[in-house]
């Protein structure tokens, strides 16, 4: 597969962190998480993953952005997965499942692991959700941020995208379920599970404050790697 493309968060030189170098942003539906984490990419010159994530995913399935997007971080539905159970069963099924899997939620899951992984490996990028503060649970260069709000705050929000007040209601209390049960079946962790994280932010600071309070608790959290990493004080004699 072809490299992917760099984000509109390139156009400015990369901050180094030390050693820090991937950022991940969970986030609540309607929190505002996205655009903090896009906030975040361009005060520090970063790639975002977030659309561009999505468009790797439809670029290697061979397939359009809105076919992932119905499948990103939600479980397919009952009747779908039983079907899929029946399938892997029977001889037949076993020989066609691959035709009916291209773009369901295993697949979609199994392909942002890979790539969310491997971005990683390039550093100096903040990825949005997509299960990747558990992908990255083991690097040492990943900091894991959760964004959240209340509802009022989430509604407001979504209102303001062209929601009416009762589907963003409906959207703030439902989407969010979706989330939980994705993140329960593929991690079995409690969504959200706060030692996953290091960093949990209540977005109604406004979103300058919240990127702030990232750079900040970053800084924080790797002063003592920067102090371990210094020569002993020499005594005098």
């Amino acid at each position: 597969m072809p490299n992917e493309p760099m984000s509109a968060s390139t156009t400015l030189a990369p901050r180094e962190l030390g050693t820090i170098r991937v950022i991940t942003i969970d986030r609540e539906y309607g929190s505002g998480g996205a655009e903090i984490a896009k906030a975040l990419a361009d005060r520090l010159g970063w790639n975002l993953w977030d659309q561009a994530l999505t468009n790797a995913i439809a670029r290697e399935l061979d397939c359009e952005g809105r076919v992932v997007q119905e499948h990103e971080e939600k479980r397919d539905p009952l009747h779908y997965r039983l079907l899929k159970s029946f399938m892997r069963g029977s001889y037949e099924g076993s020989q066609n499942i691959h035709r009916v899997q291209m773009a369901d939620t295993d697949c979609i899951r199994e392909i942002s692991e890979k790539i969310v992984k491997r971005v990683a490996e390039k550093g100096q990028c903040v990825i949005v959700g997509r299960g990747s503060a558990y992908y990255l649970q083991e690097r040492k260069d990943t900091f894991n941020v959760f964004i959240y709000a209340p509802v009022k705050d989430k509604v407001r929000r979504l209102r303001a995208r062209g929601k009416s007040e009762q589907d963003a209601a409906h959207l703030a209390a439902t989407v969010d379920d979706e989330r939980a049960a994705f993140i329960k079946q593929y991690f079995n962790v409690e969504w959200p599970d706060r030692h996953k994280f290091h960093l949990m932010i209540n977005s109604s600071m406004g979103e300058e404050a919240a990127v702030d309070t990232i750079l900040h608790s970053l800084g924080l959290f790797e002063k003592p790697a920067r102090v371990a990493g210094q020569p002993a004080a020499q005594t005098a004699p």
